[in-house]
């Protein structure tokens, strides 16, 4: 008798703090996905029956054991008109200002994080960012291994106070595909200055698959020697060298002097980060997996540049693995290729961003629907964010715009397809030039390098073919020669193939031509080339942790003579 009472009691108090919770995706202004089921979720007490109204459709679920409730709601056209929907289960929720239109993820690192307060011409873009029909939400930066289920944020109608602080690589995209569609348009923001691309995917998914087991062990022993006590001596270590920053600037103000370098950086939680696999993953992404949406834009692989060999395979993996979560099917993806950045070499040769940017583009025929925007023209060789948002937006815009709109427009940058060796002459052949090429700036085409079997790079004369007394502005075939005095019997060619390229060929309509090689030598990516980056960085390490070996045993030494 005591036993049923005391469970009375127990479910009479649950039922009166009982309260039907949302995730913060679902909200007010939202913009649901148009033309697709769209899933409404969130949480109640469990058993609860959970009834869900939107455009004259009714749908109910029953809360689980675990107190979660989906419903799917049927598909329905584009709505610029202001909706309510209803939600009720143990309480009742009223989401208002919901449109219908075309929702798209912006993602990545910092150039896609990198705010419309900080590009080019950001005050008039601001002054003009009253589009009511476009919503935005952010995702804030929470780096851990444990699977989180919501964030804290909303939904926000874009307008001057709140577009400022949003990616400006996704407001462009998304403003484009407003006044194009004239439909709204929802844009999701969990972009993290500095990730790693594996970051993104699921820790245990990595573990498994033994293309990545370097970078996982790196980790795993990363994490096995972490102490949080050894992090907060170097936050108290660097707390006190700002304090001796600010200290020196103020006297070099006072007495009229050259202000000290920048203050220094702070340390970074390796735990909570934005690098150690699976991080953001269930941080930033796993909250908003499941919401229906049109597809996804990303901007990232700088960090990754150093192993852009693995990055071959782990880019195409972790689309995939987002495909294969959302349970969308193949979404539409596209990505920006990396920009110029660094100083521009007077020599031609090996480049780690090159090969990047090569592992970018090699995504392209792994997986479908997929594209790239290519702007080796837009970078700032001093600067690895440039300011310059609304041309990469535009040319990401072009591929959702022909691949998923129906427009008839260039959407792709000119792409190697292949070459012939005559002679002293390398012809090549560039896809997706259909209206001819054009070179800008100069009038000498340039960009390219060639080399023998010496495997020795020299820069390369360049010609659009066909060769004729026409202007070089003045677009032409899709066939390029090369050849240089050095080089009487060349085995490849390499274009744009640098961390700041100098090239200049262009489809008719502006569209850079994409970086390519033709030769297969060894990668300084890769970790198996003796003469790599990695091989280099490991034999370094090794002769510092010689020497440092060798001055300790010197000052032992020392401190036992007598």
């Amino acid at each position: 008798m005591k036993l049923a009472l005391c469970l009375t009691l127990i479910l009479s108090t649950l039922s009166l703090h009982a309260e039907l919770r949302l995730p913060a995706i679902i909200g007010d202004n939202m913009v649901l996905q148009q033309k697709q089921a769209n899933p409404i979720w969130g949480w109640d007490t469990p058993g609860t029956e959970v009834t869900v109204k939107f455009a004259g459709q009714t749908k109910t679920a029953k809360a689980g054991a675990d107190g979660k409730w989906t419903v799917k709601l049927d598909a329905v056209p584009a709505n610029a008109t202001a909706a309510t929907l209803s939600i009720q289960g143990s309480t009742v929720k009223e989401l208002k200002n919901v449109l219908v239109g075309e929702v798209w993820v912006c993602s990545g690192q910092s150039n896609m994080g990198f705010n419309l307060s900080s590009t080019w011409d950001a005050d008039l873009d601001i002054a003009q960012a009253n589009y009511p029909l476009i919503r935005l939400i952010s995702v804030p930066q929470v780096g851990t291994q444990e699977i989180q289920d919501d964030f804290k944020g909303q939904w926000d109608v874009c307008s001057p106070a709140t577009a400022g602080s949003f990616t400006a690589v996704g407001y462009h995209y998304g403003k484009v595909l407003h006044e194009m569609l004239g439909v709204p348009v929802g844009l999701i923001d969990n972009a993290w200055g500095g990730s790693s691309c594996e970051a993104w995917v699921k820790r245990d998914l990595l573990e498994k698959d033994p293309r990545f087991k370097a970078t996982i062990d790196t980790w795993k022993r990363t994490e096995s020697t972490f102490t949080q006590a050894a992090f907060d001596k170097q936050v108290a270590d660097h707390q006190a060298k700002v304090e001796a920053w600010v200290a020196a600037r103020k006297e070099a103000l006072k007495n009229h002097q050259p202000l000290p370098a920048n203050p220094p950086r702070a340390p970074q939680n390796p735990m909570t980060g934005q690098h150690r696999p699976g991080n953001l993953y269930a941080g930033v992404l796993h909250p908003i997996i499941g919401y229906g949406i049109k597809g996804a834009i990303w901007y990232q692989g700088e960090s990754n540049a150093s192993r852009a060999k693995e990055y071959r395979d782990l880019f195409p993996f972790m689309i995939q693995h987002w495909r294969n979560e959302w349970k969308q099917g193949d979404f539409p993806f596209y990505w920006v290729q990396l920009a110029d950045f660094k100083n521009e070499l007077p020599e031609p040769g090996d480049s780690d961003w090159a090969e990047l940017r090569e592992a970018q583009t090699l995504t392209l025929s792994k997986l479908p629907h997929t594209g790239q925007c290519v702007i080796t023209d837009l970078g700032e060789s001093n600067d690895i964010h440039p300011k310059n948002k609304r041309d990469v937006a535009e040319r990401l815009a072009r591929w959702a715009l022909v691949k998923d709109y129906g427009f008839k427009l260039p959407y792709s940058s000119p792409t190697y397809k292949d070459v012939k060796f005559e002679g002293s002459k390398a012809i090549i052949t560039l896809d997706h030039a259909e209206t001819g090429l054009r070179v800008v700036d100069k009038d000498v085409v340039s960009g390219f390098a060639i080399c023998g079997d010496d495997h020795k790079w020299v820069w390369a004369d360049a010609t659009l073919l066909p060769d004729n007394k026409l202007s070089p502005r003045t677009p032409r075939g899709n066939q390029i020669s090369v050849s240089s005095k050095l080089v009487a019997k060349p085995v490849a060619v390499r274009y744009a193939w640098a961390d700041n390229p100098v090239a200049n060929v262009y489809s008719a309509e502006g569209l850079p031509v994409t970086p390519f090689r033709t030769d297969d030598f060894p990668m300084i990516t890769d970790p198996a080339n003796p003469n790599g980056t990695a091989a280099k960085a490991a034999k370094l390490a090794e002769e510092q942790k010689k020497m440092a070996a060798e001055k300790a045993k010197a000052a032992a030494a020392k401190k036992k003579a007598p």
